[in-house]
This record gives C-alpha cells, structure tokens and sequence, in this order.
C-alpha cells in the first residue's frame, strides 16, 4: 500500500453525486496508536517521504522526514523512559513554534503519557492552577522569554514536578537540556502496549464562570482528524500545509499534526514571536505553501498589507476558522487569490463538526453544514430541533451514534461534563441558525467565552486579576465588537472609595499592565469603563449581557 493511502486501513468514505464527502466511518483495531500506525508506518516504508519544513525569524531551517520524526520521537520516549515517565503521567508542553514540540508529542503518544499544550503567554498564577489541576509531573518548556522563570516560580507553590526540561536553555540551572539529553538515547523503540480508548491528550479550555476546565481526548481523536485535514484543507501526499497557531492551542493539533500527517502530507512551520502579514506573506511566496489555514482576522491583515505584491500562485486551497467570517473579507481574498475561504466550525471538545468541505460550494460568512462524522443540531431550550431560519444552540445527538472525535470528559470534573453532556445531547454553547440549504450561521456564544483574534477567553480569569488591584470593587468582563479583531475585552469597573475620583487615563493604564503582568498579555482589556455599579440580577449576579447590548446599542 501506498502511504498516501494509508488513511483507508482504518476509515471508509463515501461521496455524493457531487464529490462531496457524506460517509465517514472509522474502523481501527483496538491498539490503533497514531505514533506507530501512523508516524513509524511510513518512516519504515518511505523513509525520505518529506513531513516537516521548519524555519525560524533568524533563518535558520530544517526538514525532516518520517523517518526523522520516527527516530527523533523514539530517543525522546526512550529518554523520558529512562527518566521515568509512566502510561498516565502528565507532561506539559510549553515549546512555541520548536519543532521538538512534535518529537515530544509523538513520543508521548508511544509511550502512552498524557501530553497538556500550553502557550508561553501564561504567567505564574496560570501554571499555578494547571499544575494543581492536572497533576502535572513533567514539563518541557522553551527558554525564550520568561516561561522558564514562570514555570520556577509556579513550582514554589507546587511540588509535584519530578522532572523539568528545556529547549534553548543555554545551560539553565536545574532543567534537563532536551536536545542533548536525548541524543543520548537509541532512536529504535519496542512497541508499548495500548489501547485506543486511553488517555492522550488533554487541552485547558477558558470558562465562563470558573477557572479553565480539562479536556480529555483519546487516542481516537487523532484518527477523526483525517477528516479535518483530508476534506477541509483537502491535503493529499503533495500538500506543504501551513496552519498559524502556536503549539500551545488546539487549533495547533487541527492543523499541524494529526490529519495532516495521516494524508502522507507535509506541514510548514513557522517559528515566530510577533505576527507580521508581510512576513507570513513571503513565507507562503517563497515556501511554495500549497494550503492555508488562519482565522479571519489575519485574512484582514493580508488585504490590508497588500497581498497583490506577493506571488501565492502555488497556495491552492484556503481555510478559515476561529471567528465569525465578514463576507467582505471572503470577496476580497477571492478577488485577489481566486480562492474561496473555506469555513469550519468545531471546539476544543471536537473535531471538524461543521464545515465547507471540498466539493461545497461556500456562502461567504457560513460555516458551512454538518459533517458525517457527527449528528449536528440546533435546538431550542428544552432540545427540540428548530426549523431552519431560527436560531438556537448548536448540539450534537449522540445517541446511536459514533462520538469518535468527541473528548471523553472534563478531567475530574464529572459535574462540569454532565451539564455539557447528557441525555445523548452535547451542548456545544454556540449558537446558529441554518438556512433552507443545510448550511450553518454563526450567531454567537450562549456564555460568555470572548472571542479575540482567533483566542478564546474566558472573563473569570481576567476578573480575578483585576480584582486583586486596590482600585477595582467589582468588575464584568465582557468583549465589545472591533473591526479588526472581531472583539477585544472590555472591563466595565466599579472603582473603590480611595479611587472614586481617580478613574483618568493614568488609572485605566494601570489596570492594563496590571492584567499584563499577572496572567497572558493577550488576554488585557482594551476598553476599560468605569461605572456607578454593575447590571445585576435580582438574585445579585452580575449580567453580563446587559453591558454586551448597550455596547452594541451604541455602536
């Protein structure tokens, strides 16, 4: 078998008169790994097959093969073996855009270990609570920046750490050197045992109205993401694929490993700090990149840098997620590229769940209609379907139904899944509406969740830091319309006696650095109003809706 077959040993297919993808059904055994099925299966076979081509700011570049990454992931677990990492542990990635990210993740698939991402914008109270909540015991962090000295500094509250490593870490006291530690270690590995049901997997989601939940994933979701990568970025053998994220976000896993490297594809990483339109352009010019993913805002960006003094005659497919799409932005790249933008909808809980799948014909701003592997719905409060035209939330029935491609749980945390999930109804907290056609439309969150440039952020958080400051009494976190970034957060700010009077520019500037400081920059209000006090129920909770509708009244 060809390895750009190597997807139909485990999933059957089907198409419409069309073309377009209306059967997907994933048969793999009960030891399906995506480390050894999948990575190993084509090293072994076509060894100089082409997987990655990784570059730096400073220009630095390296590709590898299967083959590379098949012996590279096998020193990595025999290292982590050897330093005893166990099926189960915990072990977080704090690594950027270095491409030892997916040496790490596929040796932890093999070794059957629990891989946490996360991004080097968090600060010392965020790793506080993610060591605690998921009992971390190993982490491999970059030594750019300061994640190093966050991560120290975590540790003083937590001690559950036995082992820490570090990628470009010039000697680091008290961390393991990750590249010279597993040049050590032999780069053939036996197989361990497993099973696909088991833990592999496992994000940090923003909440609404508590501190970031846990998401399980099993070995399965690596497998449903041939969907993602297959019939949404439609990558065959020949693909060079670029998706923007950082490791530390799923979207990361979307578009930079699982599926793509399941279709015998090769990825293109780019390993930067700051975002420049003008930089990714010449990037996607002189790479050759062939398909391309990002949310719209970056799209925006690409207009306005000019994209008609960039050769992209090689980029042949374009896809786009993470915000709600402006049917301005779809027209002007189209114009400029001749390419569609192709939309798709899922969560951190899923894979692609709506999407415009290759064969569709998009209407600029939907997210396109469900796809096979899920029975997506949109319902009204009490679960009942709704007719096309009204808007409800956005679920899928999952009685009878495969949940390949759906998390397991939020990890110790069974109430949290229960409301999520139960009466074979998963409440996705999205909302929608869908048209005469099939095809879905993005309304907005039934909660809170911000969304911002492609980040989701959860107020709770922010809150609390805000709260910390002498000047803040109460505070509702909220995110207000932008024409750049589709929303930024506003903070609407009861201030304290000792400030009532103090709330100038000075002050607003304050909180700002004060957010900045304690957890991820991005995550810093942009607007901050001061008020006489907060809309509030009558049982005294404060109504974040409220505050979004005046925004929006006075827009």
């Amino acid at each position: 078998m060809e390895m750009k077959d190597l997807h139909k040993k485990f999933v059957t297919e089907d198409y419409d008169s069309n073309g377009v993808l209306n059967k997907f059904e994933v048969n793999v055994p009960d030891n399906f790994n995506f480390g050894y099925d999948i990575i190993d299966e084509i090293g072994k076979n076509e060894p100089n097959r082409r997987a990655m081509v990784w570059v730096n700011e400073e220009g630095e570049e390296h590709i590898f093969t299967y083959s590379d990454l098949m012996k590279k992931s096998n020193q990595v677990a025999n290292m982590l073996i050897a330093h005893g990492v166990k099926k189960g542990d915990k072990v977080m990635s704090i690594l950027k855009r270095h491409y030892q990210f997916w040496f790490l993740t596929i040796a932890l698939c093999k070794i059957g270990a629990v891989l946490i991402p996360a991004t080097n914008q968090l600060m010392k109270k965020d790793y506080v609570y993610r060591f605690k909540a998921a009992e971390v015991k190993y982490v491999v962090a970059t030594g750019d920046g300061e994640t190093a000295e966050h991560v120290e500094q975590a540790m003083a509250e937590y001690d559950g750490i036995k082992e820490k490593y570090i990628v470009r870490g010039n000697g680091r006291r008290g961390w393991v050197d990750f590249n010279d530690e597993m040049a050590k270690y032999p780069d053939t590995l036996e197989r361990i045992p497993n099973n696909v049901n088991d833990d592999m997997l496992m994000y940090f989601t923003s909440g609404t109205t508590g501190y970031p939940k846990m998401v399980m994933h099993s070995n399965y979701y690596a497998i449903a993401h041939l969907l993602t990568a297959k019939h949404w970025h439609h990558l065959n053998d020949k693909s060079l694929h670029l998706t923007i994220s950082e490791t530390g976000w799923g979207k990361c896993m979307w578009g930079k490993m699982y599926g793509q490297f399941i279709c015998a594809a090769s990825i293109f990483v780019y390993d930067f700090d700051r975002f420049h339109s003008n930089d990714i352009l010449k990037k996607i010019q002189d790479y050759k990149v062939t398909s391309f993913c990002a949310p719209p805002t970056m799209f925006r960006m690409f207009i306005k840098e000019g994209i008609e003094n960039y050769d992209l005659s090689n980029l042949k497919y374009s896809t786009i997620a993470g915000e709600a799409l402006n049917p301005e932005v779809y027209n002007r790249w189209l114009e400029y590229t001749g390419l569609k933008l192709m939309e798709g909808f899922g969560q951190t809980e899923t894979v692609l769940a709506v999407a415009n799948l290759y064969g569709m014909e998009p209407k600029p701003g939907s997210m396109g209609k469900p796809t096979p592997l899920f029975n997506v719905d949109v319902v009204d409060e009490d679960g009942n379907s709704l007719p096309a035209g009204e808007t409800g939330e956005i679920v899928i029935r999952t009685k009878n139904q495969s949940q390949i491609g759906m998390f397991k749980e939020y990890y110790k945390n069974s109430e949290a899944t229960n409301n999520a999930w139960h009466d074979d109804i998963y409440h996705t907290g999205d909302t929608a509406w869908r048209d005469e056609d099939g095809y879905f439309w993005y309304v907005g969150r039934t909660d809170d969740v911000i969304k911002s440039s492609g980040y989701r952020i959860g107020p709770f958080e922010i809150e609390s830091v805000l709260m910390e400051h002498p000047a803040v009494l109460e505070v509702a976190v909220t995110g207000a319309k932008d024409p750049v970034r589709g929303q930024v957060v506003k903070a609407t700010i009861v201030l304290t006696k000792d400030y009532k009077d103090k709330g100038d520019e000075a002050l607003v500037n304050e909180l700002q650095n004060h957010v900045k400081n304690q957890t991820a920059p991005y995550k810093y209000p942009r607007i901050i109003e001061f008020v006489d006090e907060l809309p509030k129920t009558i049982s005294g909770k404060i109504r974040r809706v409220a505050i979004r509708d005046k925004d929006n009244s006075q827009a």
